[in-house]
């Protein structure tokens, strides 16, 4: 039976639905912004190469497996914070990259495996897995009040994107704090003139990894992120670096769709 009172019910239920939309969107956006800058969060890179056989596929069936791939990545996206990227043309390693954001390191093991259960994931090999964490800054709170301000600075995003894990010699952890400090103070000082130009974020990975440390530089100006690693490379702290790169990752930041058009191409 319709009629007014149904009606209203039907729109009330209606009104709710659609602000019930609206709210969870706004709670997804700002759970992302957590994820991308408190301590204490996962982040997992993960690079896959697509297997010769998947290009003599029929089109409509490449881009139905595309399709699902999409879907998968969107289910997750209630608990991780995904970002992808186009690795082919600049990186001989792998096609494309998923850089993963999450509270539980589970969640994005899940992601991986879902991936890899589809259909399209049939087709692909993981390249590269690299694991880390994000923590709160060890060496910033002893800087010069001048550097501590300058690097709260706003860094500008860009298009080109690099990862490059690092492993630490075993003197590095040896030294006392303070020779550390002064050490970093000196890195801090170097990367300084890029930190407009080029945006970093460093994920801790020993015990999780190979490595100590995951390097995430994005940036408009590769010759500035070229600059930055010549000129980090000379400073006492790089002495310490007992593995910089092996692999390292170039690529540029595109979105799902944008990435789902040129695979399928």
């Amino acid at each position: 039976m319709t009629g007014p009172r149904h009606m209203v019910h039907s729109v009330f239920a209606g009104v709710l639905f659609v602000l019930s939309a609206a709210g969870a969107s706004s709670a997804s956006a700002a759970d992302r912004d957590k994820l991308l800058s408190e301590p204490g969060v996962y982040g997992t890179f993960a690079a896959f190469r697509i297997n010769d056989e998947w290009g003599r596929l029929d089109q409509k069936v490449r881009s139905t497996q595309l399709n699902a791939f999409k879907a998968v990545v969107e289910r997750h996206r209630d608990k991780l914070a995904i970002d992808t990227y186009l690795l082919r043309g600049l990186s001989d390693r792998a096609d494309f990259l998923l850089r993963i954001h999450g509270a539980e390191l589970k969640d994005s093991q899940q992601l991986l495996l879902d991936v890899l259960a589809s259909p399209f994931g049939r087709y692909l090999s993981g390249e590269l897995i690299l694991n880390g964490m994000s923590k709160k800054a060890n060496y910033v709170p002893g800087f010069p009040d001048g550097m501590k301000a300058d690097l709260k600075a706003p860094s500008e995003s860009g298009p080109y994107v690099a990862v490059i894990p690092i492993r630490k010699d075993a003197d590095w952890w040896a030294l006392p704090q303070d020779q550390r400090l002064a050490m970093m103070q000196e890195h801090t000082e170097a990367a300084l003139p890029y930190h407009k130009t080029v945006k970093r974020k460093l994920y801790h990975s020993t015990g999780l990894d190979d490595f100590d440390f995951i390097t995430y530089f994005e940036t408009a100006k590769p010759d500035d992120l070229h600059s930055l690693i010549l000129a980090l490379s000379k400073v006492k702290e790089a002495r310490h670096n007992r593995r910089f790169g092996h692999p390292t990752l170039l690529g540029t930041v595109t979105t799902l769709d944008q990435l789902i058009e040129t695979l399928g191409q």
